[in-house]
C-alpha cells in the first residue's frame, strides 16, 4: 500500500461497520488524529490582471489589495453543510476539497496529506481511498445493477472478486438495498439510485464522503430517506461534507458555513462535532421543527437551534482522538 494511504486498523465497528479490514484510521499524530479537511489562505482565480474573477479569495487587505484567501478546518465525524447561491464559490470549493481542481495558492491539507504536491496518478488514488462522492444526478452506469455500480470503486483499487462482492453487499444493506442488489437503474426509483450512489461512496471507507446536492433531484420522502441513512452514517463516525443551498438539508448537518462572493461570511454550529447530528439528537422535535419549517420557511429555525461555530482551537482540544469509519 502507497505510504500516502497507509492506515491503522480498529478493533471497534459501529452499526454499519463492515469488517475490520475496511474500517482503518490515519495514525493519530501526538494531539490526536489530523482534521480530515484542513484549508489554509485558499485562493482561486480565473484569468489575470483586472479581468481575473476570483472564485475564492477571502477577505481583502484594503491597503495592499492582497487577498487573505479562506481557511477552514473541518475535523473527523463532523456532518458540514456548505451553503451559498450561484457564483458564491461554493462548487469552487467542492472540486477543491475533492482533489477535482487545485487552487491558486494556499495550502490544503486532506486526512493529514498534503495534496499539493501530488501528481495526477496519485491524486486518482487519494480520491479513490480517501473521497467517497455523491453526486446530483446520481452518475451510475445504465444496464448495470446496483451490486456491480457499488463494487466498481473497489475494482480500480485492485480487490479482488470476491471481497469485492461481500464488501458491495454490505454496503448496499447498509443504505436498505440489500433486495435490490440485482436491479438496473431503470428497475429504481430516484431515491433508490441516490441510496446506490451512497453506497458506492461509502464502499472503500473513505476519510470522508463529499456529496454534491445530493437530494437536487429527489421528492420529499426520497430527500427524507437519504437524509436519513447521512445521518446514520454521520453518528457512526463518518465525516460528511454536503454542498447545498437547501435549508432543509443544512438542518441535518452539525455544522453550517456560507459563502458568497467567495469568502466565508457565516459560520454555525448546530451540534457538537463528537455527538450525534440534529435530527438524531431530539428526533421528535426535529420533526416537529422540520414540518414546521416545511410550512412557514427555515429562518425561525435557524435563529433558535444554530450557533457561532466554536474556535478551530477548542475544536481541536474537544474531539475525541477516537476512531473514524
Amino acid at each position: 500500500m502507497s505510504p500516502l494511504l497507509r492506515r491503522r486498523r480498529t478493533t471497534e465497528a459501529g452499526p454499519d461497520a463492515m469488517g475490520p479490514d475496511e474500517m482503518g484510521l490515519a495514525e493519530p499524530g501526538p494531539w490526536g488524529p489530523a482534521p480530515v479537511i484542513e484549508v489554509r489562505s485558499l485562493v482561486k482565480s480565473y484569468g489575470e490582471g483586472e479581468g481575473a474573477v476570483h472564485a475564492l479569495s477571502g477577505p481583502v487587505d484594503p491597503v495592499t489589495g492582497d487577498r487573505a484567501g479562506i481557511d477552514l478546518t473541518v475535523m473527523q465525524g463532523d456532518l458540514v453543510a456548505i451553503m451559498g447561491s450561484s457564483g458564491s464559490g461554493k462548487s469552487t470549493l467542492m472540486n477543491i476539497v475533492g482533489c477535482l481542481d487545485v487552487p491558486t495558492s494556499g495550502r490544503y491539507l486532506l486526512d493529514g496529506i498534503d495534496v499539493g504536491g501530488l501528481d495526477e496518478s496519485q491524486l486518482s488514488l487519494v480520491r479513490n481511498r480517501k473521497i467517497g462522492f455523491i453526486f446530483q444526478s446520481f452518475n451510475l452506469v445504465p444496464r448495470t445493477t446496483a451490486l456491480a455500480q457499488v463494487e466498481l470503486p473497489l475494482a480500480y483499487a485492485g480487490v479482488k472478486s470476491a471481497e469485492r462482492r461481500r464488501r458491495a453487499v454490505a454496503a448496499l444493506s447498509v443504505v436498505g438495498l440489500a433486495d435490490r442488489i440485482d436491479h438496473r437503474p431503470n428497475e429504481l426509483s430516484g431515491g433508490q439510485q441516490q441510496r446506490v450512489a451512497v453506497a458506492r461512496a461509502l464502499v472503500t471507507s473513505p476519510a470522508m464522503l463529499l456529496a454534491d446536492e445530493p437530494t437536487g433531484n429527489l421528492d420529499s420522502r426520497s430527500t427524507d430517506e437519504v437524509l436519513g441513512i447521512i445521518d446514520r452514517l454521520n453518528a457512526t463516525g463518518r465525516t460528511v461534507v454536503l454542498i447545498t443551498h437547501e435549508d432543509e438539508v443544512a438542518r441535518h448537518a452539525k455544522r453550517v458555513i456560507r459563502l458568497v462572493d467567495g469568502q466565508i461570511v457565516d459560520d454555525l454550529r448546530q451540534a457538537p462535532v463528537d455527538g450525534l447530528p440534529p435530527a438524531l439528537r431530539d428526533p421528535e422535535a426535529f420533526a416537529d421543527a422540520h414540518a414546521h419549517a416545511r410550512r412557514f420557511g427555515t429562518q425561525q429555525y435557524a435563529q433558535q437551534y444554530a450557533q457561532p461555530a466554536a474556535p478551530q482551537t477548542a475544536l481541536l482540544d474537544s474531539t475525541p482522538g477516537g476512531e473514524r469509519r
